[in-house]
Order: C-alpha cells, then structure tokens, then sequence
C-alpha cells in the first residue's frame, strides 16, 4: 500500500501499530499479489493524498470502490477523466447539481476539482476485489476509515459531513462538533435517489454554510474534458 506522507500521517500513525491494522495489511497484500483489485494499489489513499487534513471543507462518504476495469482511482465516486461511461450514482449527483446550482452535467467523472478545493472523497472500504462488490468490506477498512473520520471531526473548525445512504448516516454518531453540518439524504444510486436524494439541495447548503462560517465555497461544476 502507497504510505501516507502528508498531515494524514501524526494522527493515523497510531492505527499502523494495532492488531486490525497489521491483518488488514497482510489481507490486501495477498489480494493484490493474488488476483485483481481496485484501486491501483499506489492509489488506495488518493483522497488522503490530494485533500490534506488542513485543507478540509466537506467529506462526502462513499461505500466501497468501483469494481470493474478502468474505474475505481482512489476517489469516492469519482472515475478517471478518459473513462466514457459516467456511473450511474454520479449521474444522478451531477443532475441534483444541475438542479441545485445550475452547473451543467459534464462529459466526465473525474472528480479530482472537488478534492484539491478540500472535498474529501472517501470510501469507507478502501479496496475491492475485481468484479466483486465489498469482497473487502470487514477486513479492517472501517475502523481505519473511522480514525479518519474521528480526525476529521476533531478539527475546530466549520466543515460540512454530506452522508448519503444509510451505511453513511451511520457515521452521524461518531459526529460531535457542534462547529460542523451534518446533512443527510438516501444514497444517489437508481435504486433510491428518487427517496429524496434529488431535491436535497446539499450543494447549495453547504455553500451557504461555508459562506457564512467564512469559508471559501466549493465550486462544484466537473469541466467538460472533450473526446
């Protein structure tokens, strides 16, 4: 696994010594040397690499990466620039985003524009076996995704928690700042973004939020990248 360099590495340094961490290392070493799993593994900790602790507005909690080819990089939602085929969950948050804020619906998925303005894409599973959705879910990932979360909860400073679906409403309770907005909504996939995702105007909230706490707002709209 890629290491951790950046302000990420005093606070979860502790989690390398514990016993769920050295299993979960020997578990995604193995899976990796025997067969395929997403992300590339100099890519598990994209998220933490490219939004820095200090540097945190938002989180936006996804489940597991994507698990077929040319997909999953790192990012929670996101696909890399030359992949075709937006994800259907992505679909449905870039037309909440056309309805909340106008932005138009782009011809890409590459989310990296959020996580350099401070929007932390993370997965609360961190790897996958290839064509095998959460064949890593128990292994670890959570309680290290929970220090993660437990870290970022712990700055004294507004940011906004977007949980989407109920694995991710879950975190809610590990949420104690009163400093921080806590949104919730059914997650963006087919099967339940009808339920209320669309309309939830999260977008827009948690512009207004940061706004008013003093926060430079988040420009949401993915440029078109050409084909």
């Amino acid at each position: 696994m890629a290491a951790i360099s950046n302000d990420w590495l005093p606070v979860l340094k502790p989690e390398f010594g514990k016993e769920y961490y050295r299993e979960l290392y020997r578990f995604v070493n193995d899976e990796y040397r025997n067969g395929v799993v997403y992300p590339p593994a100099d890519r598990i900790f994209e998220a933490l690499h490219l939004t820095p602790l200090h540097s945190v507005k938002v989180v936006i909690l996804g489940q597991d990466p994507y698990h077929e080819p040319n997909q999953a990089h790192g990012l929670s939602f996101s696909v890399p620039p030359d992949q075709r085929q937006i994800p259907p969950s992505l679909m449905n948050i870039y037309q909440e985003l056309h309805d909340d804020l106008g932005c138009y619906i782009p011809d890409n998925g590459y989310l990296k524009k959020w996580a350099d303005q401070g929007v932390l894409l993370l997965n609360t599973v961190l790897t996958v076996r290839a064509h095998a959705a959460f064949s890593h879910k128990d292994h670890g990932w959570e309680q290290f995704t929970d220090a993660i979360i437990r870290a970022v909860d712990a700055e004294d400073r507004p940011l906004v928690f977007l949980l989407w679906g109920r694995p991710a409403q879950m975190k809610a309770e590990m949420l104690h700042s009163r400093r921080h907005l806590v949104l919730t909504a059914p997650h963006p996939s087919p099967l339940s973004a009808y339920r209320g995702f669309f309309g939830c105007r999260h977008f827009s909230r948690t512009n207004d939020f940061l706004r008013a706490s003093g926060v430079e707002p988040v420009d949401w709209q993915i440029e078109n990248v050409g084909r």
